[in-house]
């Protein structure tokens, strides 16, 4: 059986900065069929960032899609989540973080992929306070442009929340999509194309970590969808 080199890093912050939670580092002895080592994917590196959909809010981020992913295809996997984090939104007093037009910094000088999950915060957040898309859009961005320049050669591309029944979400995730599209950004439309059915208590039961939860996969729904988004990073 495989064996993945596991490092677990310090969750002290770095120069205000969260650090990296968990890093794979791709195995030189792993011996891959050759339909997998001849994927686009097949050791490269994989850097993830955002908030809970990346940190795996309470479970292992073992258990996640992008974990999993990089698992299979031999990558060197950097996790950059954060619960609770935003986009636009600085949270530091909330222990959720600077925002992460601000936090990439902290991301690697090189990968060859880099995903981010993200914007379920900021519908959160607006809506909490009762304001527009504006600022978000705006510092959505400054997230955009502040990545193209630091990878210029890399795969990048975004991810959006799920379908989730509540205020701002919608608004929020047709900005991300005008946004992203406006700087030619691949984006994997989870709000439409997941099949993930967040609305319903019985499939919550099954695939979230906790029938109340609107946000968080449990490992069974990490397999589900782990397929849809394994197709897309292979399109990339």
């Amino acid at each position: 059986m495989r064996k993945i080199l596991v490092l677990l890093l310090a969750l002290l912050p770095l120069a205000g900065l969260a650090q990296e939670r968990l890093a794979v580092m791709s195995d030189p002895d792993f011996e891959a069929p050759d339909y997998i080592k001849g994927a686009s994917l097949y050791g490269k590196t994989f850097v993830i960032f955002g908030d809970s959909y990346v940190q795996n809010h309470v479970r292992p981020i073992q258990e996640t899609w992008h974990y999993k992913v990089a698992a299979k295809y031999n990558m060197e996997y950097h996790n950059f989540g954060w619960n609770g984090n935003c986009v636009a939104y600085d949270r530091t007093a909330e222990n959720f973080g600077p925002p992460m037009y601000e936090r990439y910094e902290v991301l690697p000088e090189k990968a060859d992929y880099v995903v981010v999950c993200a914007g379920h915060n900021d519908a959160f957040y607006m809506a909490r306070n009762g304001v527009g898309t504006e600022f978000f859009r705006e510092k959505l961005k400054a997230l955009c442009e502040a990545l193209i320049a630091k990878y210029p050669s890399a795969k990048l591309c975004f991810v959006t929340p799920w379908r989730v029944p509540r205020a701002m979400f919608p608004e929020m995730t047709e900005v991300l999509l005008e946004v992203c599209g406006s700087y030619s950004i691949p984006v994997f439309d989870a709000t439409r194309n997941s099949g993930i059915y967040v609305w319903d208590e019985n499939f919550r039961r099954i695939y979230f970590q906790s029938p109340g939860d609107t946000a968080h996969l449990n490992a069974a729904g990490h397999d589900l969808f782990m397929p849809k988004m394994e197709h897309f990073l292979l399109g990339l």
